[in-house]
C-alpha cells in the first residue's frame, strides 16, 4: 500500500527572520515569538559565545526571560564551532521545539547568512582534513605568506580561486587544505542541491532605507561602548587569535590595544565596518527569491504574510 503524501499545512512551520545588523531583528522576532507562542533559535554565528554578549548584541536577559532561546551564549570562543555543526544541531532540536509551541512552529532568526542557508538549504559534506595536513598548510602560510598558496590554488581548482575572495585567508587555507587532502577540486565538493525538510519555511526579510538603517548601526555601536565593549574586548583579548573574535568590533579594539590605531578612530572603524557587513547581508539575501522584505515596523502585513 502507498503511503499518503503528508500535506505541507500538515507539517510544523519554521518562521526565518533575517536582515542586517542593526535594523531590529532581536525585538521583532520577540514580538513574533510571542504571537505564536514559540521559542526563538538564534542563527548569529557569534551570538552563540558567551564572552562577548556586548560586542554581538545578544539579546538581555529580559529578552531571553520573555522567550525562550536557543543558541545563545552556549559555547566557548575557545570551543570550535561551524554551520555544518549549528545544521546538525538545529535539525536536531526542531522536533522539540515545534512540540513545545502551540502553534507548532519555531523561529529561526539572525544576520549569518551561511547559518540560515545551513538550516534552510541545508550545505554540502566536506571531507575530514587530517592534522597533519592543516598543520603543513598553517606553516607553510606563516612563513611564506598567502601568494604561493593562491598561485597553486589556481592550478588546482580553478573553479574555487576565481571564486574565493583572495585576501579572506582563511577560506583560501581551507579549499587548499582540502584539494591537498583529497587530491579533488574543493569546488567538486559544493553540489548546489537544495536538501528536503520535514517543515514548512516561510522567509521574512527586514529592511530599512540605507540612512536610516546607517544611523541606526552608528548608534548601536555607541550604546555597544556605553555598556562595556572595550572592557568586554580587553578580557578577551589574549584570545584573540581564536576564529571566533575574528570579527568587527573586536578587531577594531584589538588594534586599538596594540597601540596601532587611537581610540576615535576603532569606534569610527567598528561603525563603517558594520555598515559595510549590512551591504554585504542585504546583497546575499536579495539573491533568495523565497524572502518577502518589510519594513520592521509593518507588523500587520508581516503577520497576514506568516498566517496567508
Amino acid at each position: 500500500m502507498q503511503r499518503a503524501s503528508t500535506k505541507q499545512e500538515d507539517l510544523p512551520t519554521l518562521i526565518v527572520l533575517v536582515g542586517p545588523t542593526g535594523v531590529g531583528k532581536t525585538a521583532l522576532s520577540i514580538r513574533l515569538a510571542r504571537y505564536f507562542s514559540c521559542s526563538i533559535l538564534s542563527a548569529d554565528s557569534r551570538q552563540i559565545f558567551r564572552e562577548i554578549p556586548i560586542g554581538t548584541a545578544a539579546p538581555s536577559d529580559e529578552e531571553r526571560a520573555a522567550v525562550p532561546h536557543y543558541f545563545v551564549g552556549t559555547r566557548s570562543v575557545t570551543e570550535p564551532y561551524s554551520a555544518a555543526t549549528f545544521e546538525s544541531e538545529v535539525l536536531e532540536l526542531l522536533p522539540q521545539v515545534f512540540a513545545e509551541s502551540s502553534s507548532s512552529s519555531a523561529l529561526l532568526s539572525g544576520g549569518s547568512m551561511m547559518y540560515v542557508d545551513a538550516i534552510t538549504k541545508g550545505i554540502d559534506s566536506m571531507p575530514d582534513v587530517p592534522e597533519e595536513v592543516r598543520s603543513a598548510v598553517w606553516e607553510r602560510y606563516a612563513a611564506e605568506g598567502l601568494d604561493g598558496i593562491l598561485a597553486e590554488l589556481h592550478l588546482l581548482d580553478p573553479v574555487y580561486y576565481k571564486a574565493v575572495d583572495p585576501k579572506n585567508y582563511k577560506r583560501v587555507l581551507h579549499g587548499y587544505e582540502v584539494c591537498l587532502a583529497t587530491g579533488r577540486p574543493f569546488s567538486s565538493f559544493h553540489t548546489g542541491q537544495q536538501k528536503a525538510r520535514p517543515f514548512r519555511i516561510v522567509k521574512v526579510g527586514l529592511t530599512r532605507d540605507r540612512e536610516e538603517l546607517y544611523e541606526r548601526i552608528d548608534k548601536r555601536v555607541e550604546l555597544m561602548i556605553e555598556a562595556g565593549m572595550v572592557e568586554e574586548a580587553q578580557r578577551v583579548y589574549p584570545l584573540r587569535s581564536l576564529n571566533a573574535l575574528n570579527t568587527v568590533g573586536y578587531k577594531e579594539l584589538f588594534s586599538y590595544f596594540d597601540g596601532e590605531i587611537d581610540f576615535v578612530e576603532a569606534v569610527r572603524l567598528i561603525q563603517r565596518n558594520s555598515r559595510h557587513y549590512a551591504r554585504k547581508q542585504l546583497s546575499w539575501w536579495r539573491r533568495d527569491p523565497e524572502i518577502r522584505w518589510f519594513h520592521p515596523d509593518a507588523w500587520e502585513e508581516i503577520i497576514a504574510y506568516i498566517q496567508q
